[in-house]
């Protein structure tokens, strides 16, 4: 699991510009983006069920897990990898009863308390964030350093960062405990994905 979150790609047409959505996320894979979240919060469940569909296609091609943002009943009709949810959505307890005890679960959260309740409701890992101030979720609220290295001592499991990430960042956050970084705007608002995720991949591990 640890390793599927190292470069954790969160989609965001919005941010494309007109480009074409699967080969911007085609060229996110190819520059080393290690998992995929499908993410589209103006999307109807028409289209967002049509780019499940295709996603999960591409998805197999490469061998990469699609994971589908809240929506369960999506997940389960494309066979999406799994499903992460927000502590607004569906309780996680719950969206592990649907998808069974062979698919992925994600749960967001910035407070002890909420990793400890995603960790007993069945979470395979979790979304801990804000790290930066976000201009993708305006209603997020930053987590401090030092909950952030809490969550990783007491609950355990495997974390990956979201928030505000981006190349000249992502340093500061390098002892905080997490096992990956899930971005948005730093990737797909830039004008050479692959080059991007080369970049990032390059960064991430040194």
């Amino acid at each position: 699991m640890k390793e599927k979150l190292e470069l954790y790609l969160v989609t965001d047409s919005d941010m494309l510009k007109g480009r074409d959505f699967y080969k911007v996320i085609e060229d996110s894979i190819k520059g080393g983006v290690t998992m995929i979240q499908l993410r589209e919060k103006d999307a109807l469940g028409k289209e967002f069920l049509e780019k499940a569909y295709n996603l999960r296609k591409l998805t197999k091609k490469y061998n990469i897990p699609l994971i589908i943002n809240d929506r369960v009943d999506i997940a389960l009709l494309v066979d999406a990898d799994g499903v992460h949810v927000g502590q607004k959505d569906i309780p996680a307890k719950e969206v592990r009863r649907l998808i069974g005890k062979d698919k992925i679960l994600g749960v967001s959260a910035r407070t002890i308390e909420e990793a400890m309740r995603a960790k007993e409701d069945g979470a395979d890992y979790l979304g801990v964030g804000a790290i930066f101030s976000t201009t993708t979720k305006l209603d997020a609220k930053n987590v401090k350093k030092e909950e952030v290295k809490k969550i990783k001592e007491d609950v355990g499991l495997p974390m990956v960062g979201i928030g505000g990430l981006n190349l000249g960042n992502i340093q500061k956050t390098f002892n905080y405990g997490l096992d990956g970084y899930a971005v948005i705007s730093a990737i797909l608002g830039a004008e050479d994905v692959y080059s991007e995720c080369i970049k990032w991949n390059k960064a991430i591990r040194e």
